[in-house]
């Protein structure tokens, strides 16, 4: 039987959208970090904190959703998964990256890029072996009954 849900009802997730998500945080963050511009730390701070607060104003999906999908560049991988966790990552990602350009601004550069690396090996760990680290922490609260994390791993 499955599981993971309130309802019973399978979710499921698109996981090109999250490894697009994963490939611009990279890709952002490294470009950042290059030319040392925390200002786009903190650009990509802000779009994962949007698309964290409405997953439809989630720029780097709308990416995957209106520019890779339609033209045939990556194809949807949908599987049996909770959405909430990954939000709760992507939110993680988007403290992270806040605190990375608050300590880059402060000219704690040693901290804020340590941070900014943090989000960077995280999110390549997501991407090249599909272990999302958020997720297991959320599923590690949702294991211990902290409220508001009630979901747990669907099982097929």
């Amino acid at each position: 039987m499955a599981g993971g849900t309130d309802e019973g009802i399978l979710s499921q997730v698109d996981h090109s959208a999250i490894r697009t998500n994963q490939a611009a945080i990279i890709t952002l963050l490294l470009f950042a970090f290059i030319v040392q511009l925390p200002l786009l730390v903190g650009f990509v701070s802000l779009t994962l904190f949007i698309g964290t607060m409405n997953e439809r104003l989630n720029l780097f999906k709308l990416l995957y959703q209106s520019v890779l999908r339609p033209r045939g560049i990556l194809k949807p991988d949908i599987k049996p998964d909770n959405p909430e966790p990954h939000r709760f990552s992507q939110g993680l990602g988007a403290t992270f990256t806040a605190l990375s350009t608050l300590f880059l601004i402060i000219k704690l550069s040693v901290i804020g890029w340590g941070l900014a690396w943090l989000v960077i090996v995280l999110a390549g760990l997501n991407l090249f072996t599909g272990f999302c680290a958020g997720c297991f922490v959320y599923y590690q609260l949702s294991k211990h009954n902290v409220r508001g994390f009630n979901k747990r791993p669907i099982r097929i």
